[in-house]
């Protein structure tokens, strides 16, 4: 089956393209600003809402004010797409997959995105709209055979890093079907616990470069404003961040295809992670070990592969429950990581007994064909009663 792709590599663009890049990335970044201020003001003022077509129409007749007419000296496309790319984002926060979007910053990651008609392909070369010569593109792995790419996503970090981000179409084959199946439970002290019993420790990027963040920091605050060794300051702490962050993605990437590599069945716990960052003393741990994307890799993975990610309900108490034989503890403190079944008397692992308990409720999750099913007796939510029923196989 055909899965669209992406294949990101670094580019080193030359002095001209770095001029024609920063113009489109400003006028990108313009527009997105411009029309979210239209949107916005359109709804509370006149209660009307502003689509992708109205404000089309609209950036068509700014570009023929005498006072924006520079939005003329680069490639439309990508400010249209900086348009979609905001229609987008308002429908993510009305179905409340996303927050409310919000206006973009110089010192952002800057993107600017070019469609089939807006560059050229040929003989493994890049050329942008606007550009004489193509881009000079590391190729740290190659792109399929034949492949054509429909989308071009040029960004620029803060670290004055470029990557190219191609779009093509792909006939990923599935992976050779396999009988293992796991369940994983993720935690803070140990990243990932299988249910086989191994035990992936937590790295802890964040943690580990901490100290010479903070260091990178208060040189930056004592710097003048505005001077060169403010922007050299600032690009310090921007590195030692992507630095944390390139180490993280690439840990979870690893980690990830090994996984979906060596199981047909991957079972997991959906978490809350926005509402379990607002406890204090464990919010920056729970940012620094990315459960969110993890799962995400997970999940498009399994697309591509063949595999199946079940995710259970954030509800189930894996971690009170006795995989022996059942029994729901009433209350297990979060300090507590060993504990004794008081029915059965069996000693447990809290982390590995989640991990069996995940994984058992993942596969009576997938028998029944995707339904929410909690088998035993399972409380829907802390503190609250629960009808009895029979278990659902």
């Amino acid at each position: 089956m055909e899965q669209k792709k992406a294949y990101k590599y670094r580019v080193y663009p030359t002095n001209e393209q770095k001029q024609i890049l920063a113009r489109t990335f400003g006028c990108a970044r313009f527009v997105s600003n411009w029309a979210l201020r239209c949107k916005t003001d359109a709804f509370y003022q006149e209660q009307k809402r502003l689509y992708y077509k109205d404000l089309s129409e609209m950036l068509t007749a700014l570009k023929k004010q005498g006072e924006y007419v520079w939005l003329n000296d680069v490639s439309s496309v990508p400010l249209q797409q900086a348009l979609r790319h905001l229609d987008k984002a308002f429908v993510n926060f009305f179905e409340g997959r996303a927050a409310y979007p919000r206006f973009k910053h110089k010192r952002q990651k800057q993107a600017a995105t070019y469609t089939s008609n807006a560059f050229t392909w040929r003989d493994g070369q890049l050329t942008l709209a606007k550009m004489k010569e193509p881009l000079s593109i590391v190729w740290s792995r190659p792109l399929p055979k034949d492949a054509v790419p429909s989308r071009v996503t040029v960004s620029k970090d803060s670290t004055d890093r470029y990557f190219v981000s191609i779009l093509v179409e792909e006939n990923i084959a599935p992976l050779p079907v396999t009988p293992k199946t796991v369940g994983a439970d993720l935690g803070l002290k140990s990243y990932v616990i299988l249910s086989t019993g191994e035990t992936i420790g937590n790295p802890k990027f964040f943690h580990t470069d901490e100290k010479k963040l903070a260091k990178a920091q208060r040189r930056h605050a004592k710097k003048k404003k505005g001077s060169k060794n403010k922007e050299k300051a600032r690009l310090k702490v921007a590195k030692i961040h992507a630095r944390i962050a390139d180490r993280r993605r690439d840990f979870q990437h690893k980690l990830s295809t090994r996984l979906i590599r060596e199981n047909q069945t991957i079972c997991v716990e959906s978490l809350a992670v926005k509402n379990m960052v607002k406890n204090q003393s464990l919010s920056k741990a729970i940012s620094d070990v990315g459960w969110s994307e993890f799962v995400s890799q997970l999940e498009y993975k399994a697309t591509w592969y063949g595999r199946t990610l079940v995710k259970i309900d954030k509800w189930y108490p894996s971690s009170k429950r006795c995989f022996d034989c059942g029994h729901i503890l009433d209350s297990l403190a979060l300090e507590v990581r060993h504990w004794t079944c008081p029915k059965c008397g069996v000693h447990h692992d809290r982390d590995l007994n989640a991990s069996k308990n995940i994984h058992a409720a993942g596969l009576t999750v997938r028998e029944a064909c995707g339904e929410a099913v909690r088998p035993g007796a399972v409380k829907t939510k802390p503190g609250t009663s629960q009808r009895s029923r029979k278990p659902r196989s």
